[in-house]
């Protein structure tokens, strides 16, 4: 019976996969020009090393390469919080942040919400509203070059994970300190307790910001898995990347250069600053490979940091299907509640 739930459930996940039509192979680029990586010393022959030893420093120091300037040209109307990007780029559209702002009544408790890898604008909105409901404020992040973000006519956000190295590295680094800005926004509101819930991408995403921001009381990794690259060498939603980066770069190279970008060169962070968090898998994941969440997990037993974990009996877009999507928002807002309150 397992077998037959599993094949059915992997049939049903490259369906899903498979129903995006605009999907398309960007040419590979090294991407230098997204990043200060290169010196009066560097061969620009030499791109790959360059940005491996740029990756290096940025892990070594990744406090200081994530921690945030004071929000610019910040409004907020009560609905909406707009503010300038801390890494402008030449996309102009992709310079203003956009959040949008779902309160609760009487309330310091606020939960920042990450959504996923070409999300659209109703995307997590549902979400929101139940965190709102159940007096938890949200505030809905839009990743960079997503929605109003990204580049006229384009139909995907291929510009934030693509076969360009230096710029998937600088759009993945503007979105954590983006959620930094936030974070600190809200506390400037008086907000106390301040959670998180990233979903696929955007799960990584928050896990960068949560074990960078020691002011985070609780998160949810939804989606959760160990290294970056592993998940767009190896995943079915990011195929499409992959077949710009396999003739260009190998896997092993890869990992290294955005390594920055991986959950598993953090998790001994939490060790020294333990705060609950939840991580949420599906079983039958064909694009966040279960075998990458029991990595992480096992590096979790190996340090000793406690962990809530959940395995829900889906994959990757099923979880946005019935049943399995309501099981997820249940596992998601009562742990946010209990941890908030």
């Amino acid at each position: 019976m397992t077998k037959i739930y599993r094949n059915w459930m992997h049939g049903w996940e490259r369906r899903l996969t498979l129903r995006d039509t605009n999907r398309q192979t960007l040419p590979f680029e090294w991407g230098l020009d997204w990043l200060e990586a290169s010196n009066e010393d560097s061969s620009p022959e030499a791109p790959l090393e360059i940005i491996k030893e740029y990756s290096s420093r940025a892990l070594l120091n990744s406090s200081e390469w994530f921690s945030p300037p004071e929000m610019e040209e910040e409004n907020f109307n009560g609905d909406l919080l707009t503010f300038k990007t801390p890494t402008p780029g030449p996309v102009k559209e992709n310079n203003l942040v956009k959040c949008r702002f779902y309160p609760a009544q009487k309330t310091k408790s606020a939960v920042i919400v990450v959504p996923q890898w070409n999300a659209g604008k109703d995307s997590h909105t549902g979400l929101c509203r139940l965190l709102a409901r159940l007096g938890l404020n949200a505030v809905r992040m839009t990743q960079p070059y997503h929605e109003e973000r990204n580049l006229p006519g384009a139909e995907r956000a291929d510009y934030m994970l693509s076969p360009n190295i230096g710029r998937t590295i600088h759009a993945t680094r503007q979105s954590v300190l983006e959620v930094r800005q936030v974070f600190n926004w809200l506390q400037r509101q008086g907000f106390q307790e301040i959670g998180i819930i990233g979903t696929s991408l955007g799960s990584g995403v928050a896990y960068l910001a949560f074990v960078h921001e020691p002011g985070f009381a609780a998160g949810v990794f939804n989606h959760a898995a160990s290294f970056y690259s592993d998940v767009v060498w190896h995943g079915m939603a990011t195929r499409f990347v992959k077949a710009g980066l396999e003739e260009n770069i190998s896997a092993k190279d890869l990992k290294q250069c955005w390594s920055p970008l991986s959950p598993w060169h953090y998790v001994d962070r939490l060790k020294e600053n333990y705060r609950p968090h939840l991580l949420i898998t599906g079983a039958y994941d064909l694009t966040f490979l279960p075998r990458y969440y029991k990595l992480i997990l096992a590096k979790y037993r190996k340090q000793e940091i406690p962990n809530r974990s959940v395995t829900l009996p889906c994959g990757h877009y099923t979880l946005e299907k019935f049943p399995f999507m309501y099981l997820d928002g249940w596992h998601i807002s009562s742990f946010l509640k209990q941890q908030l309150d």
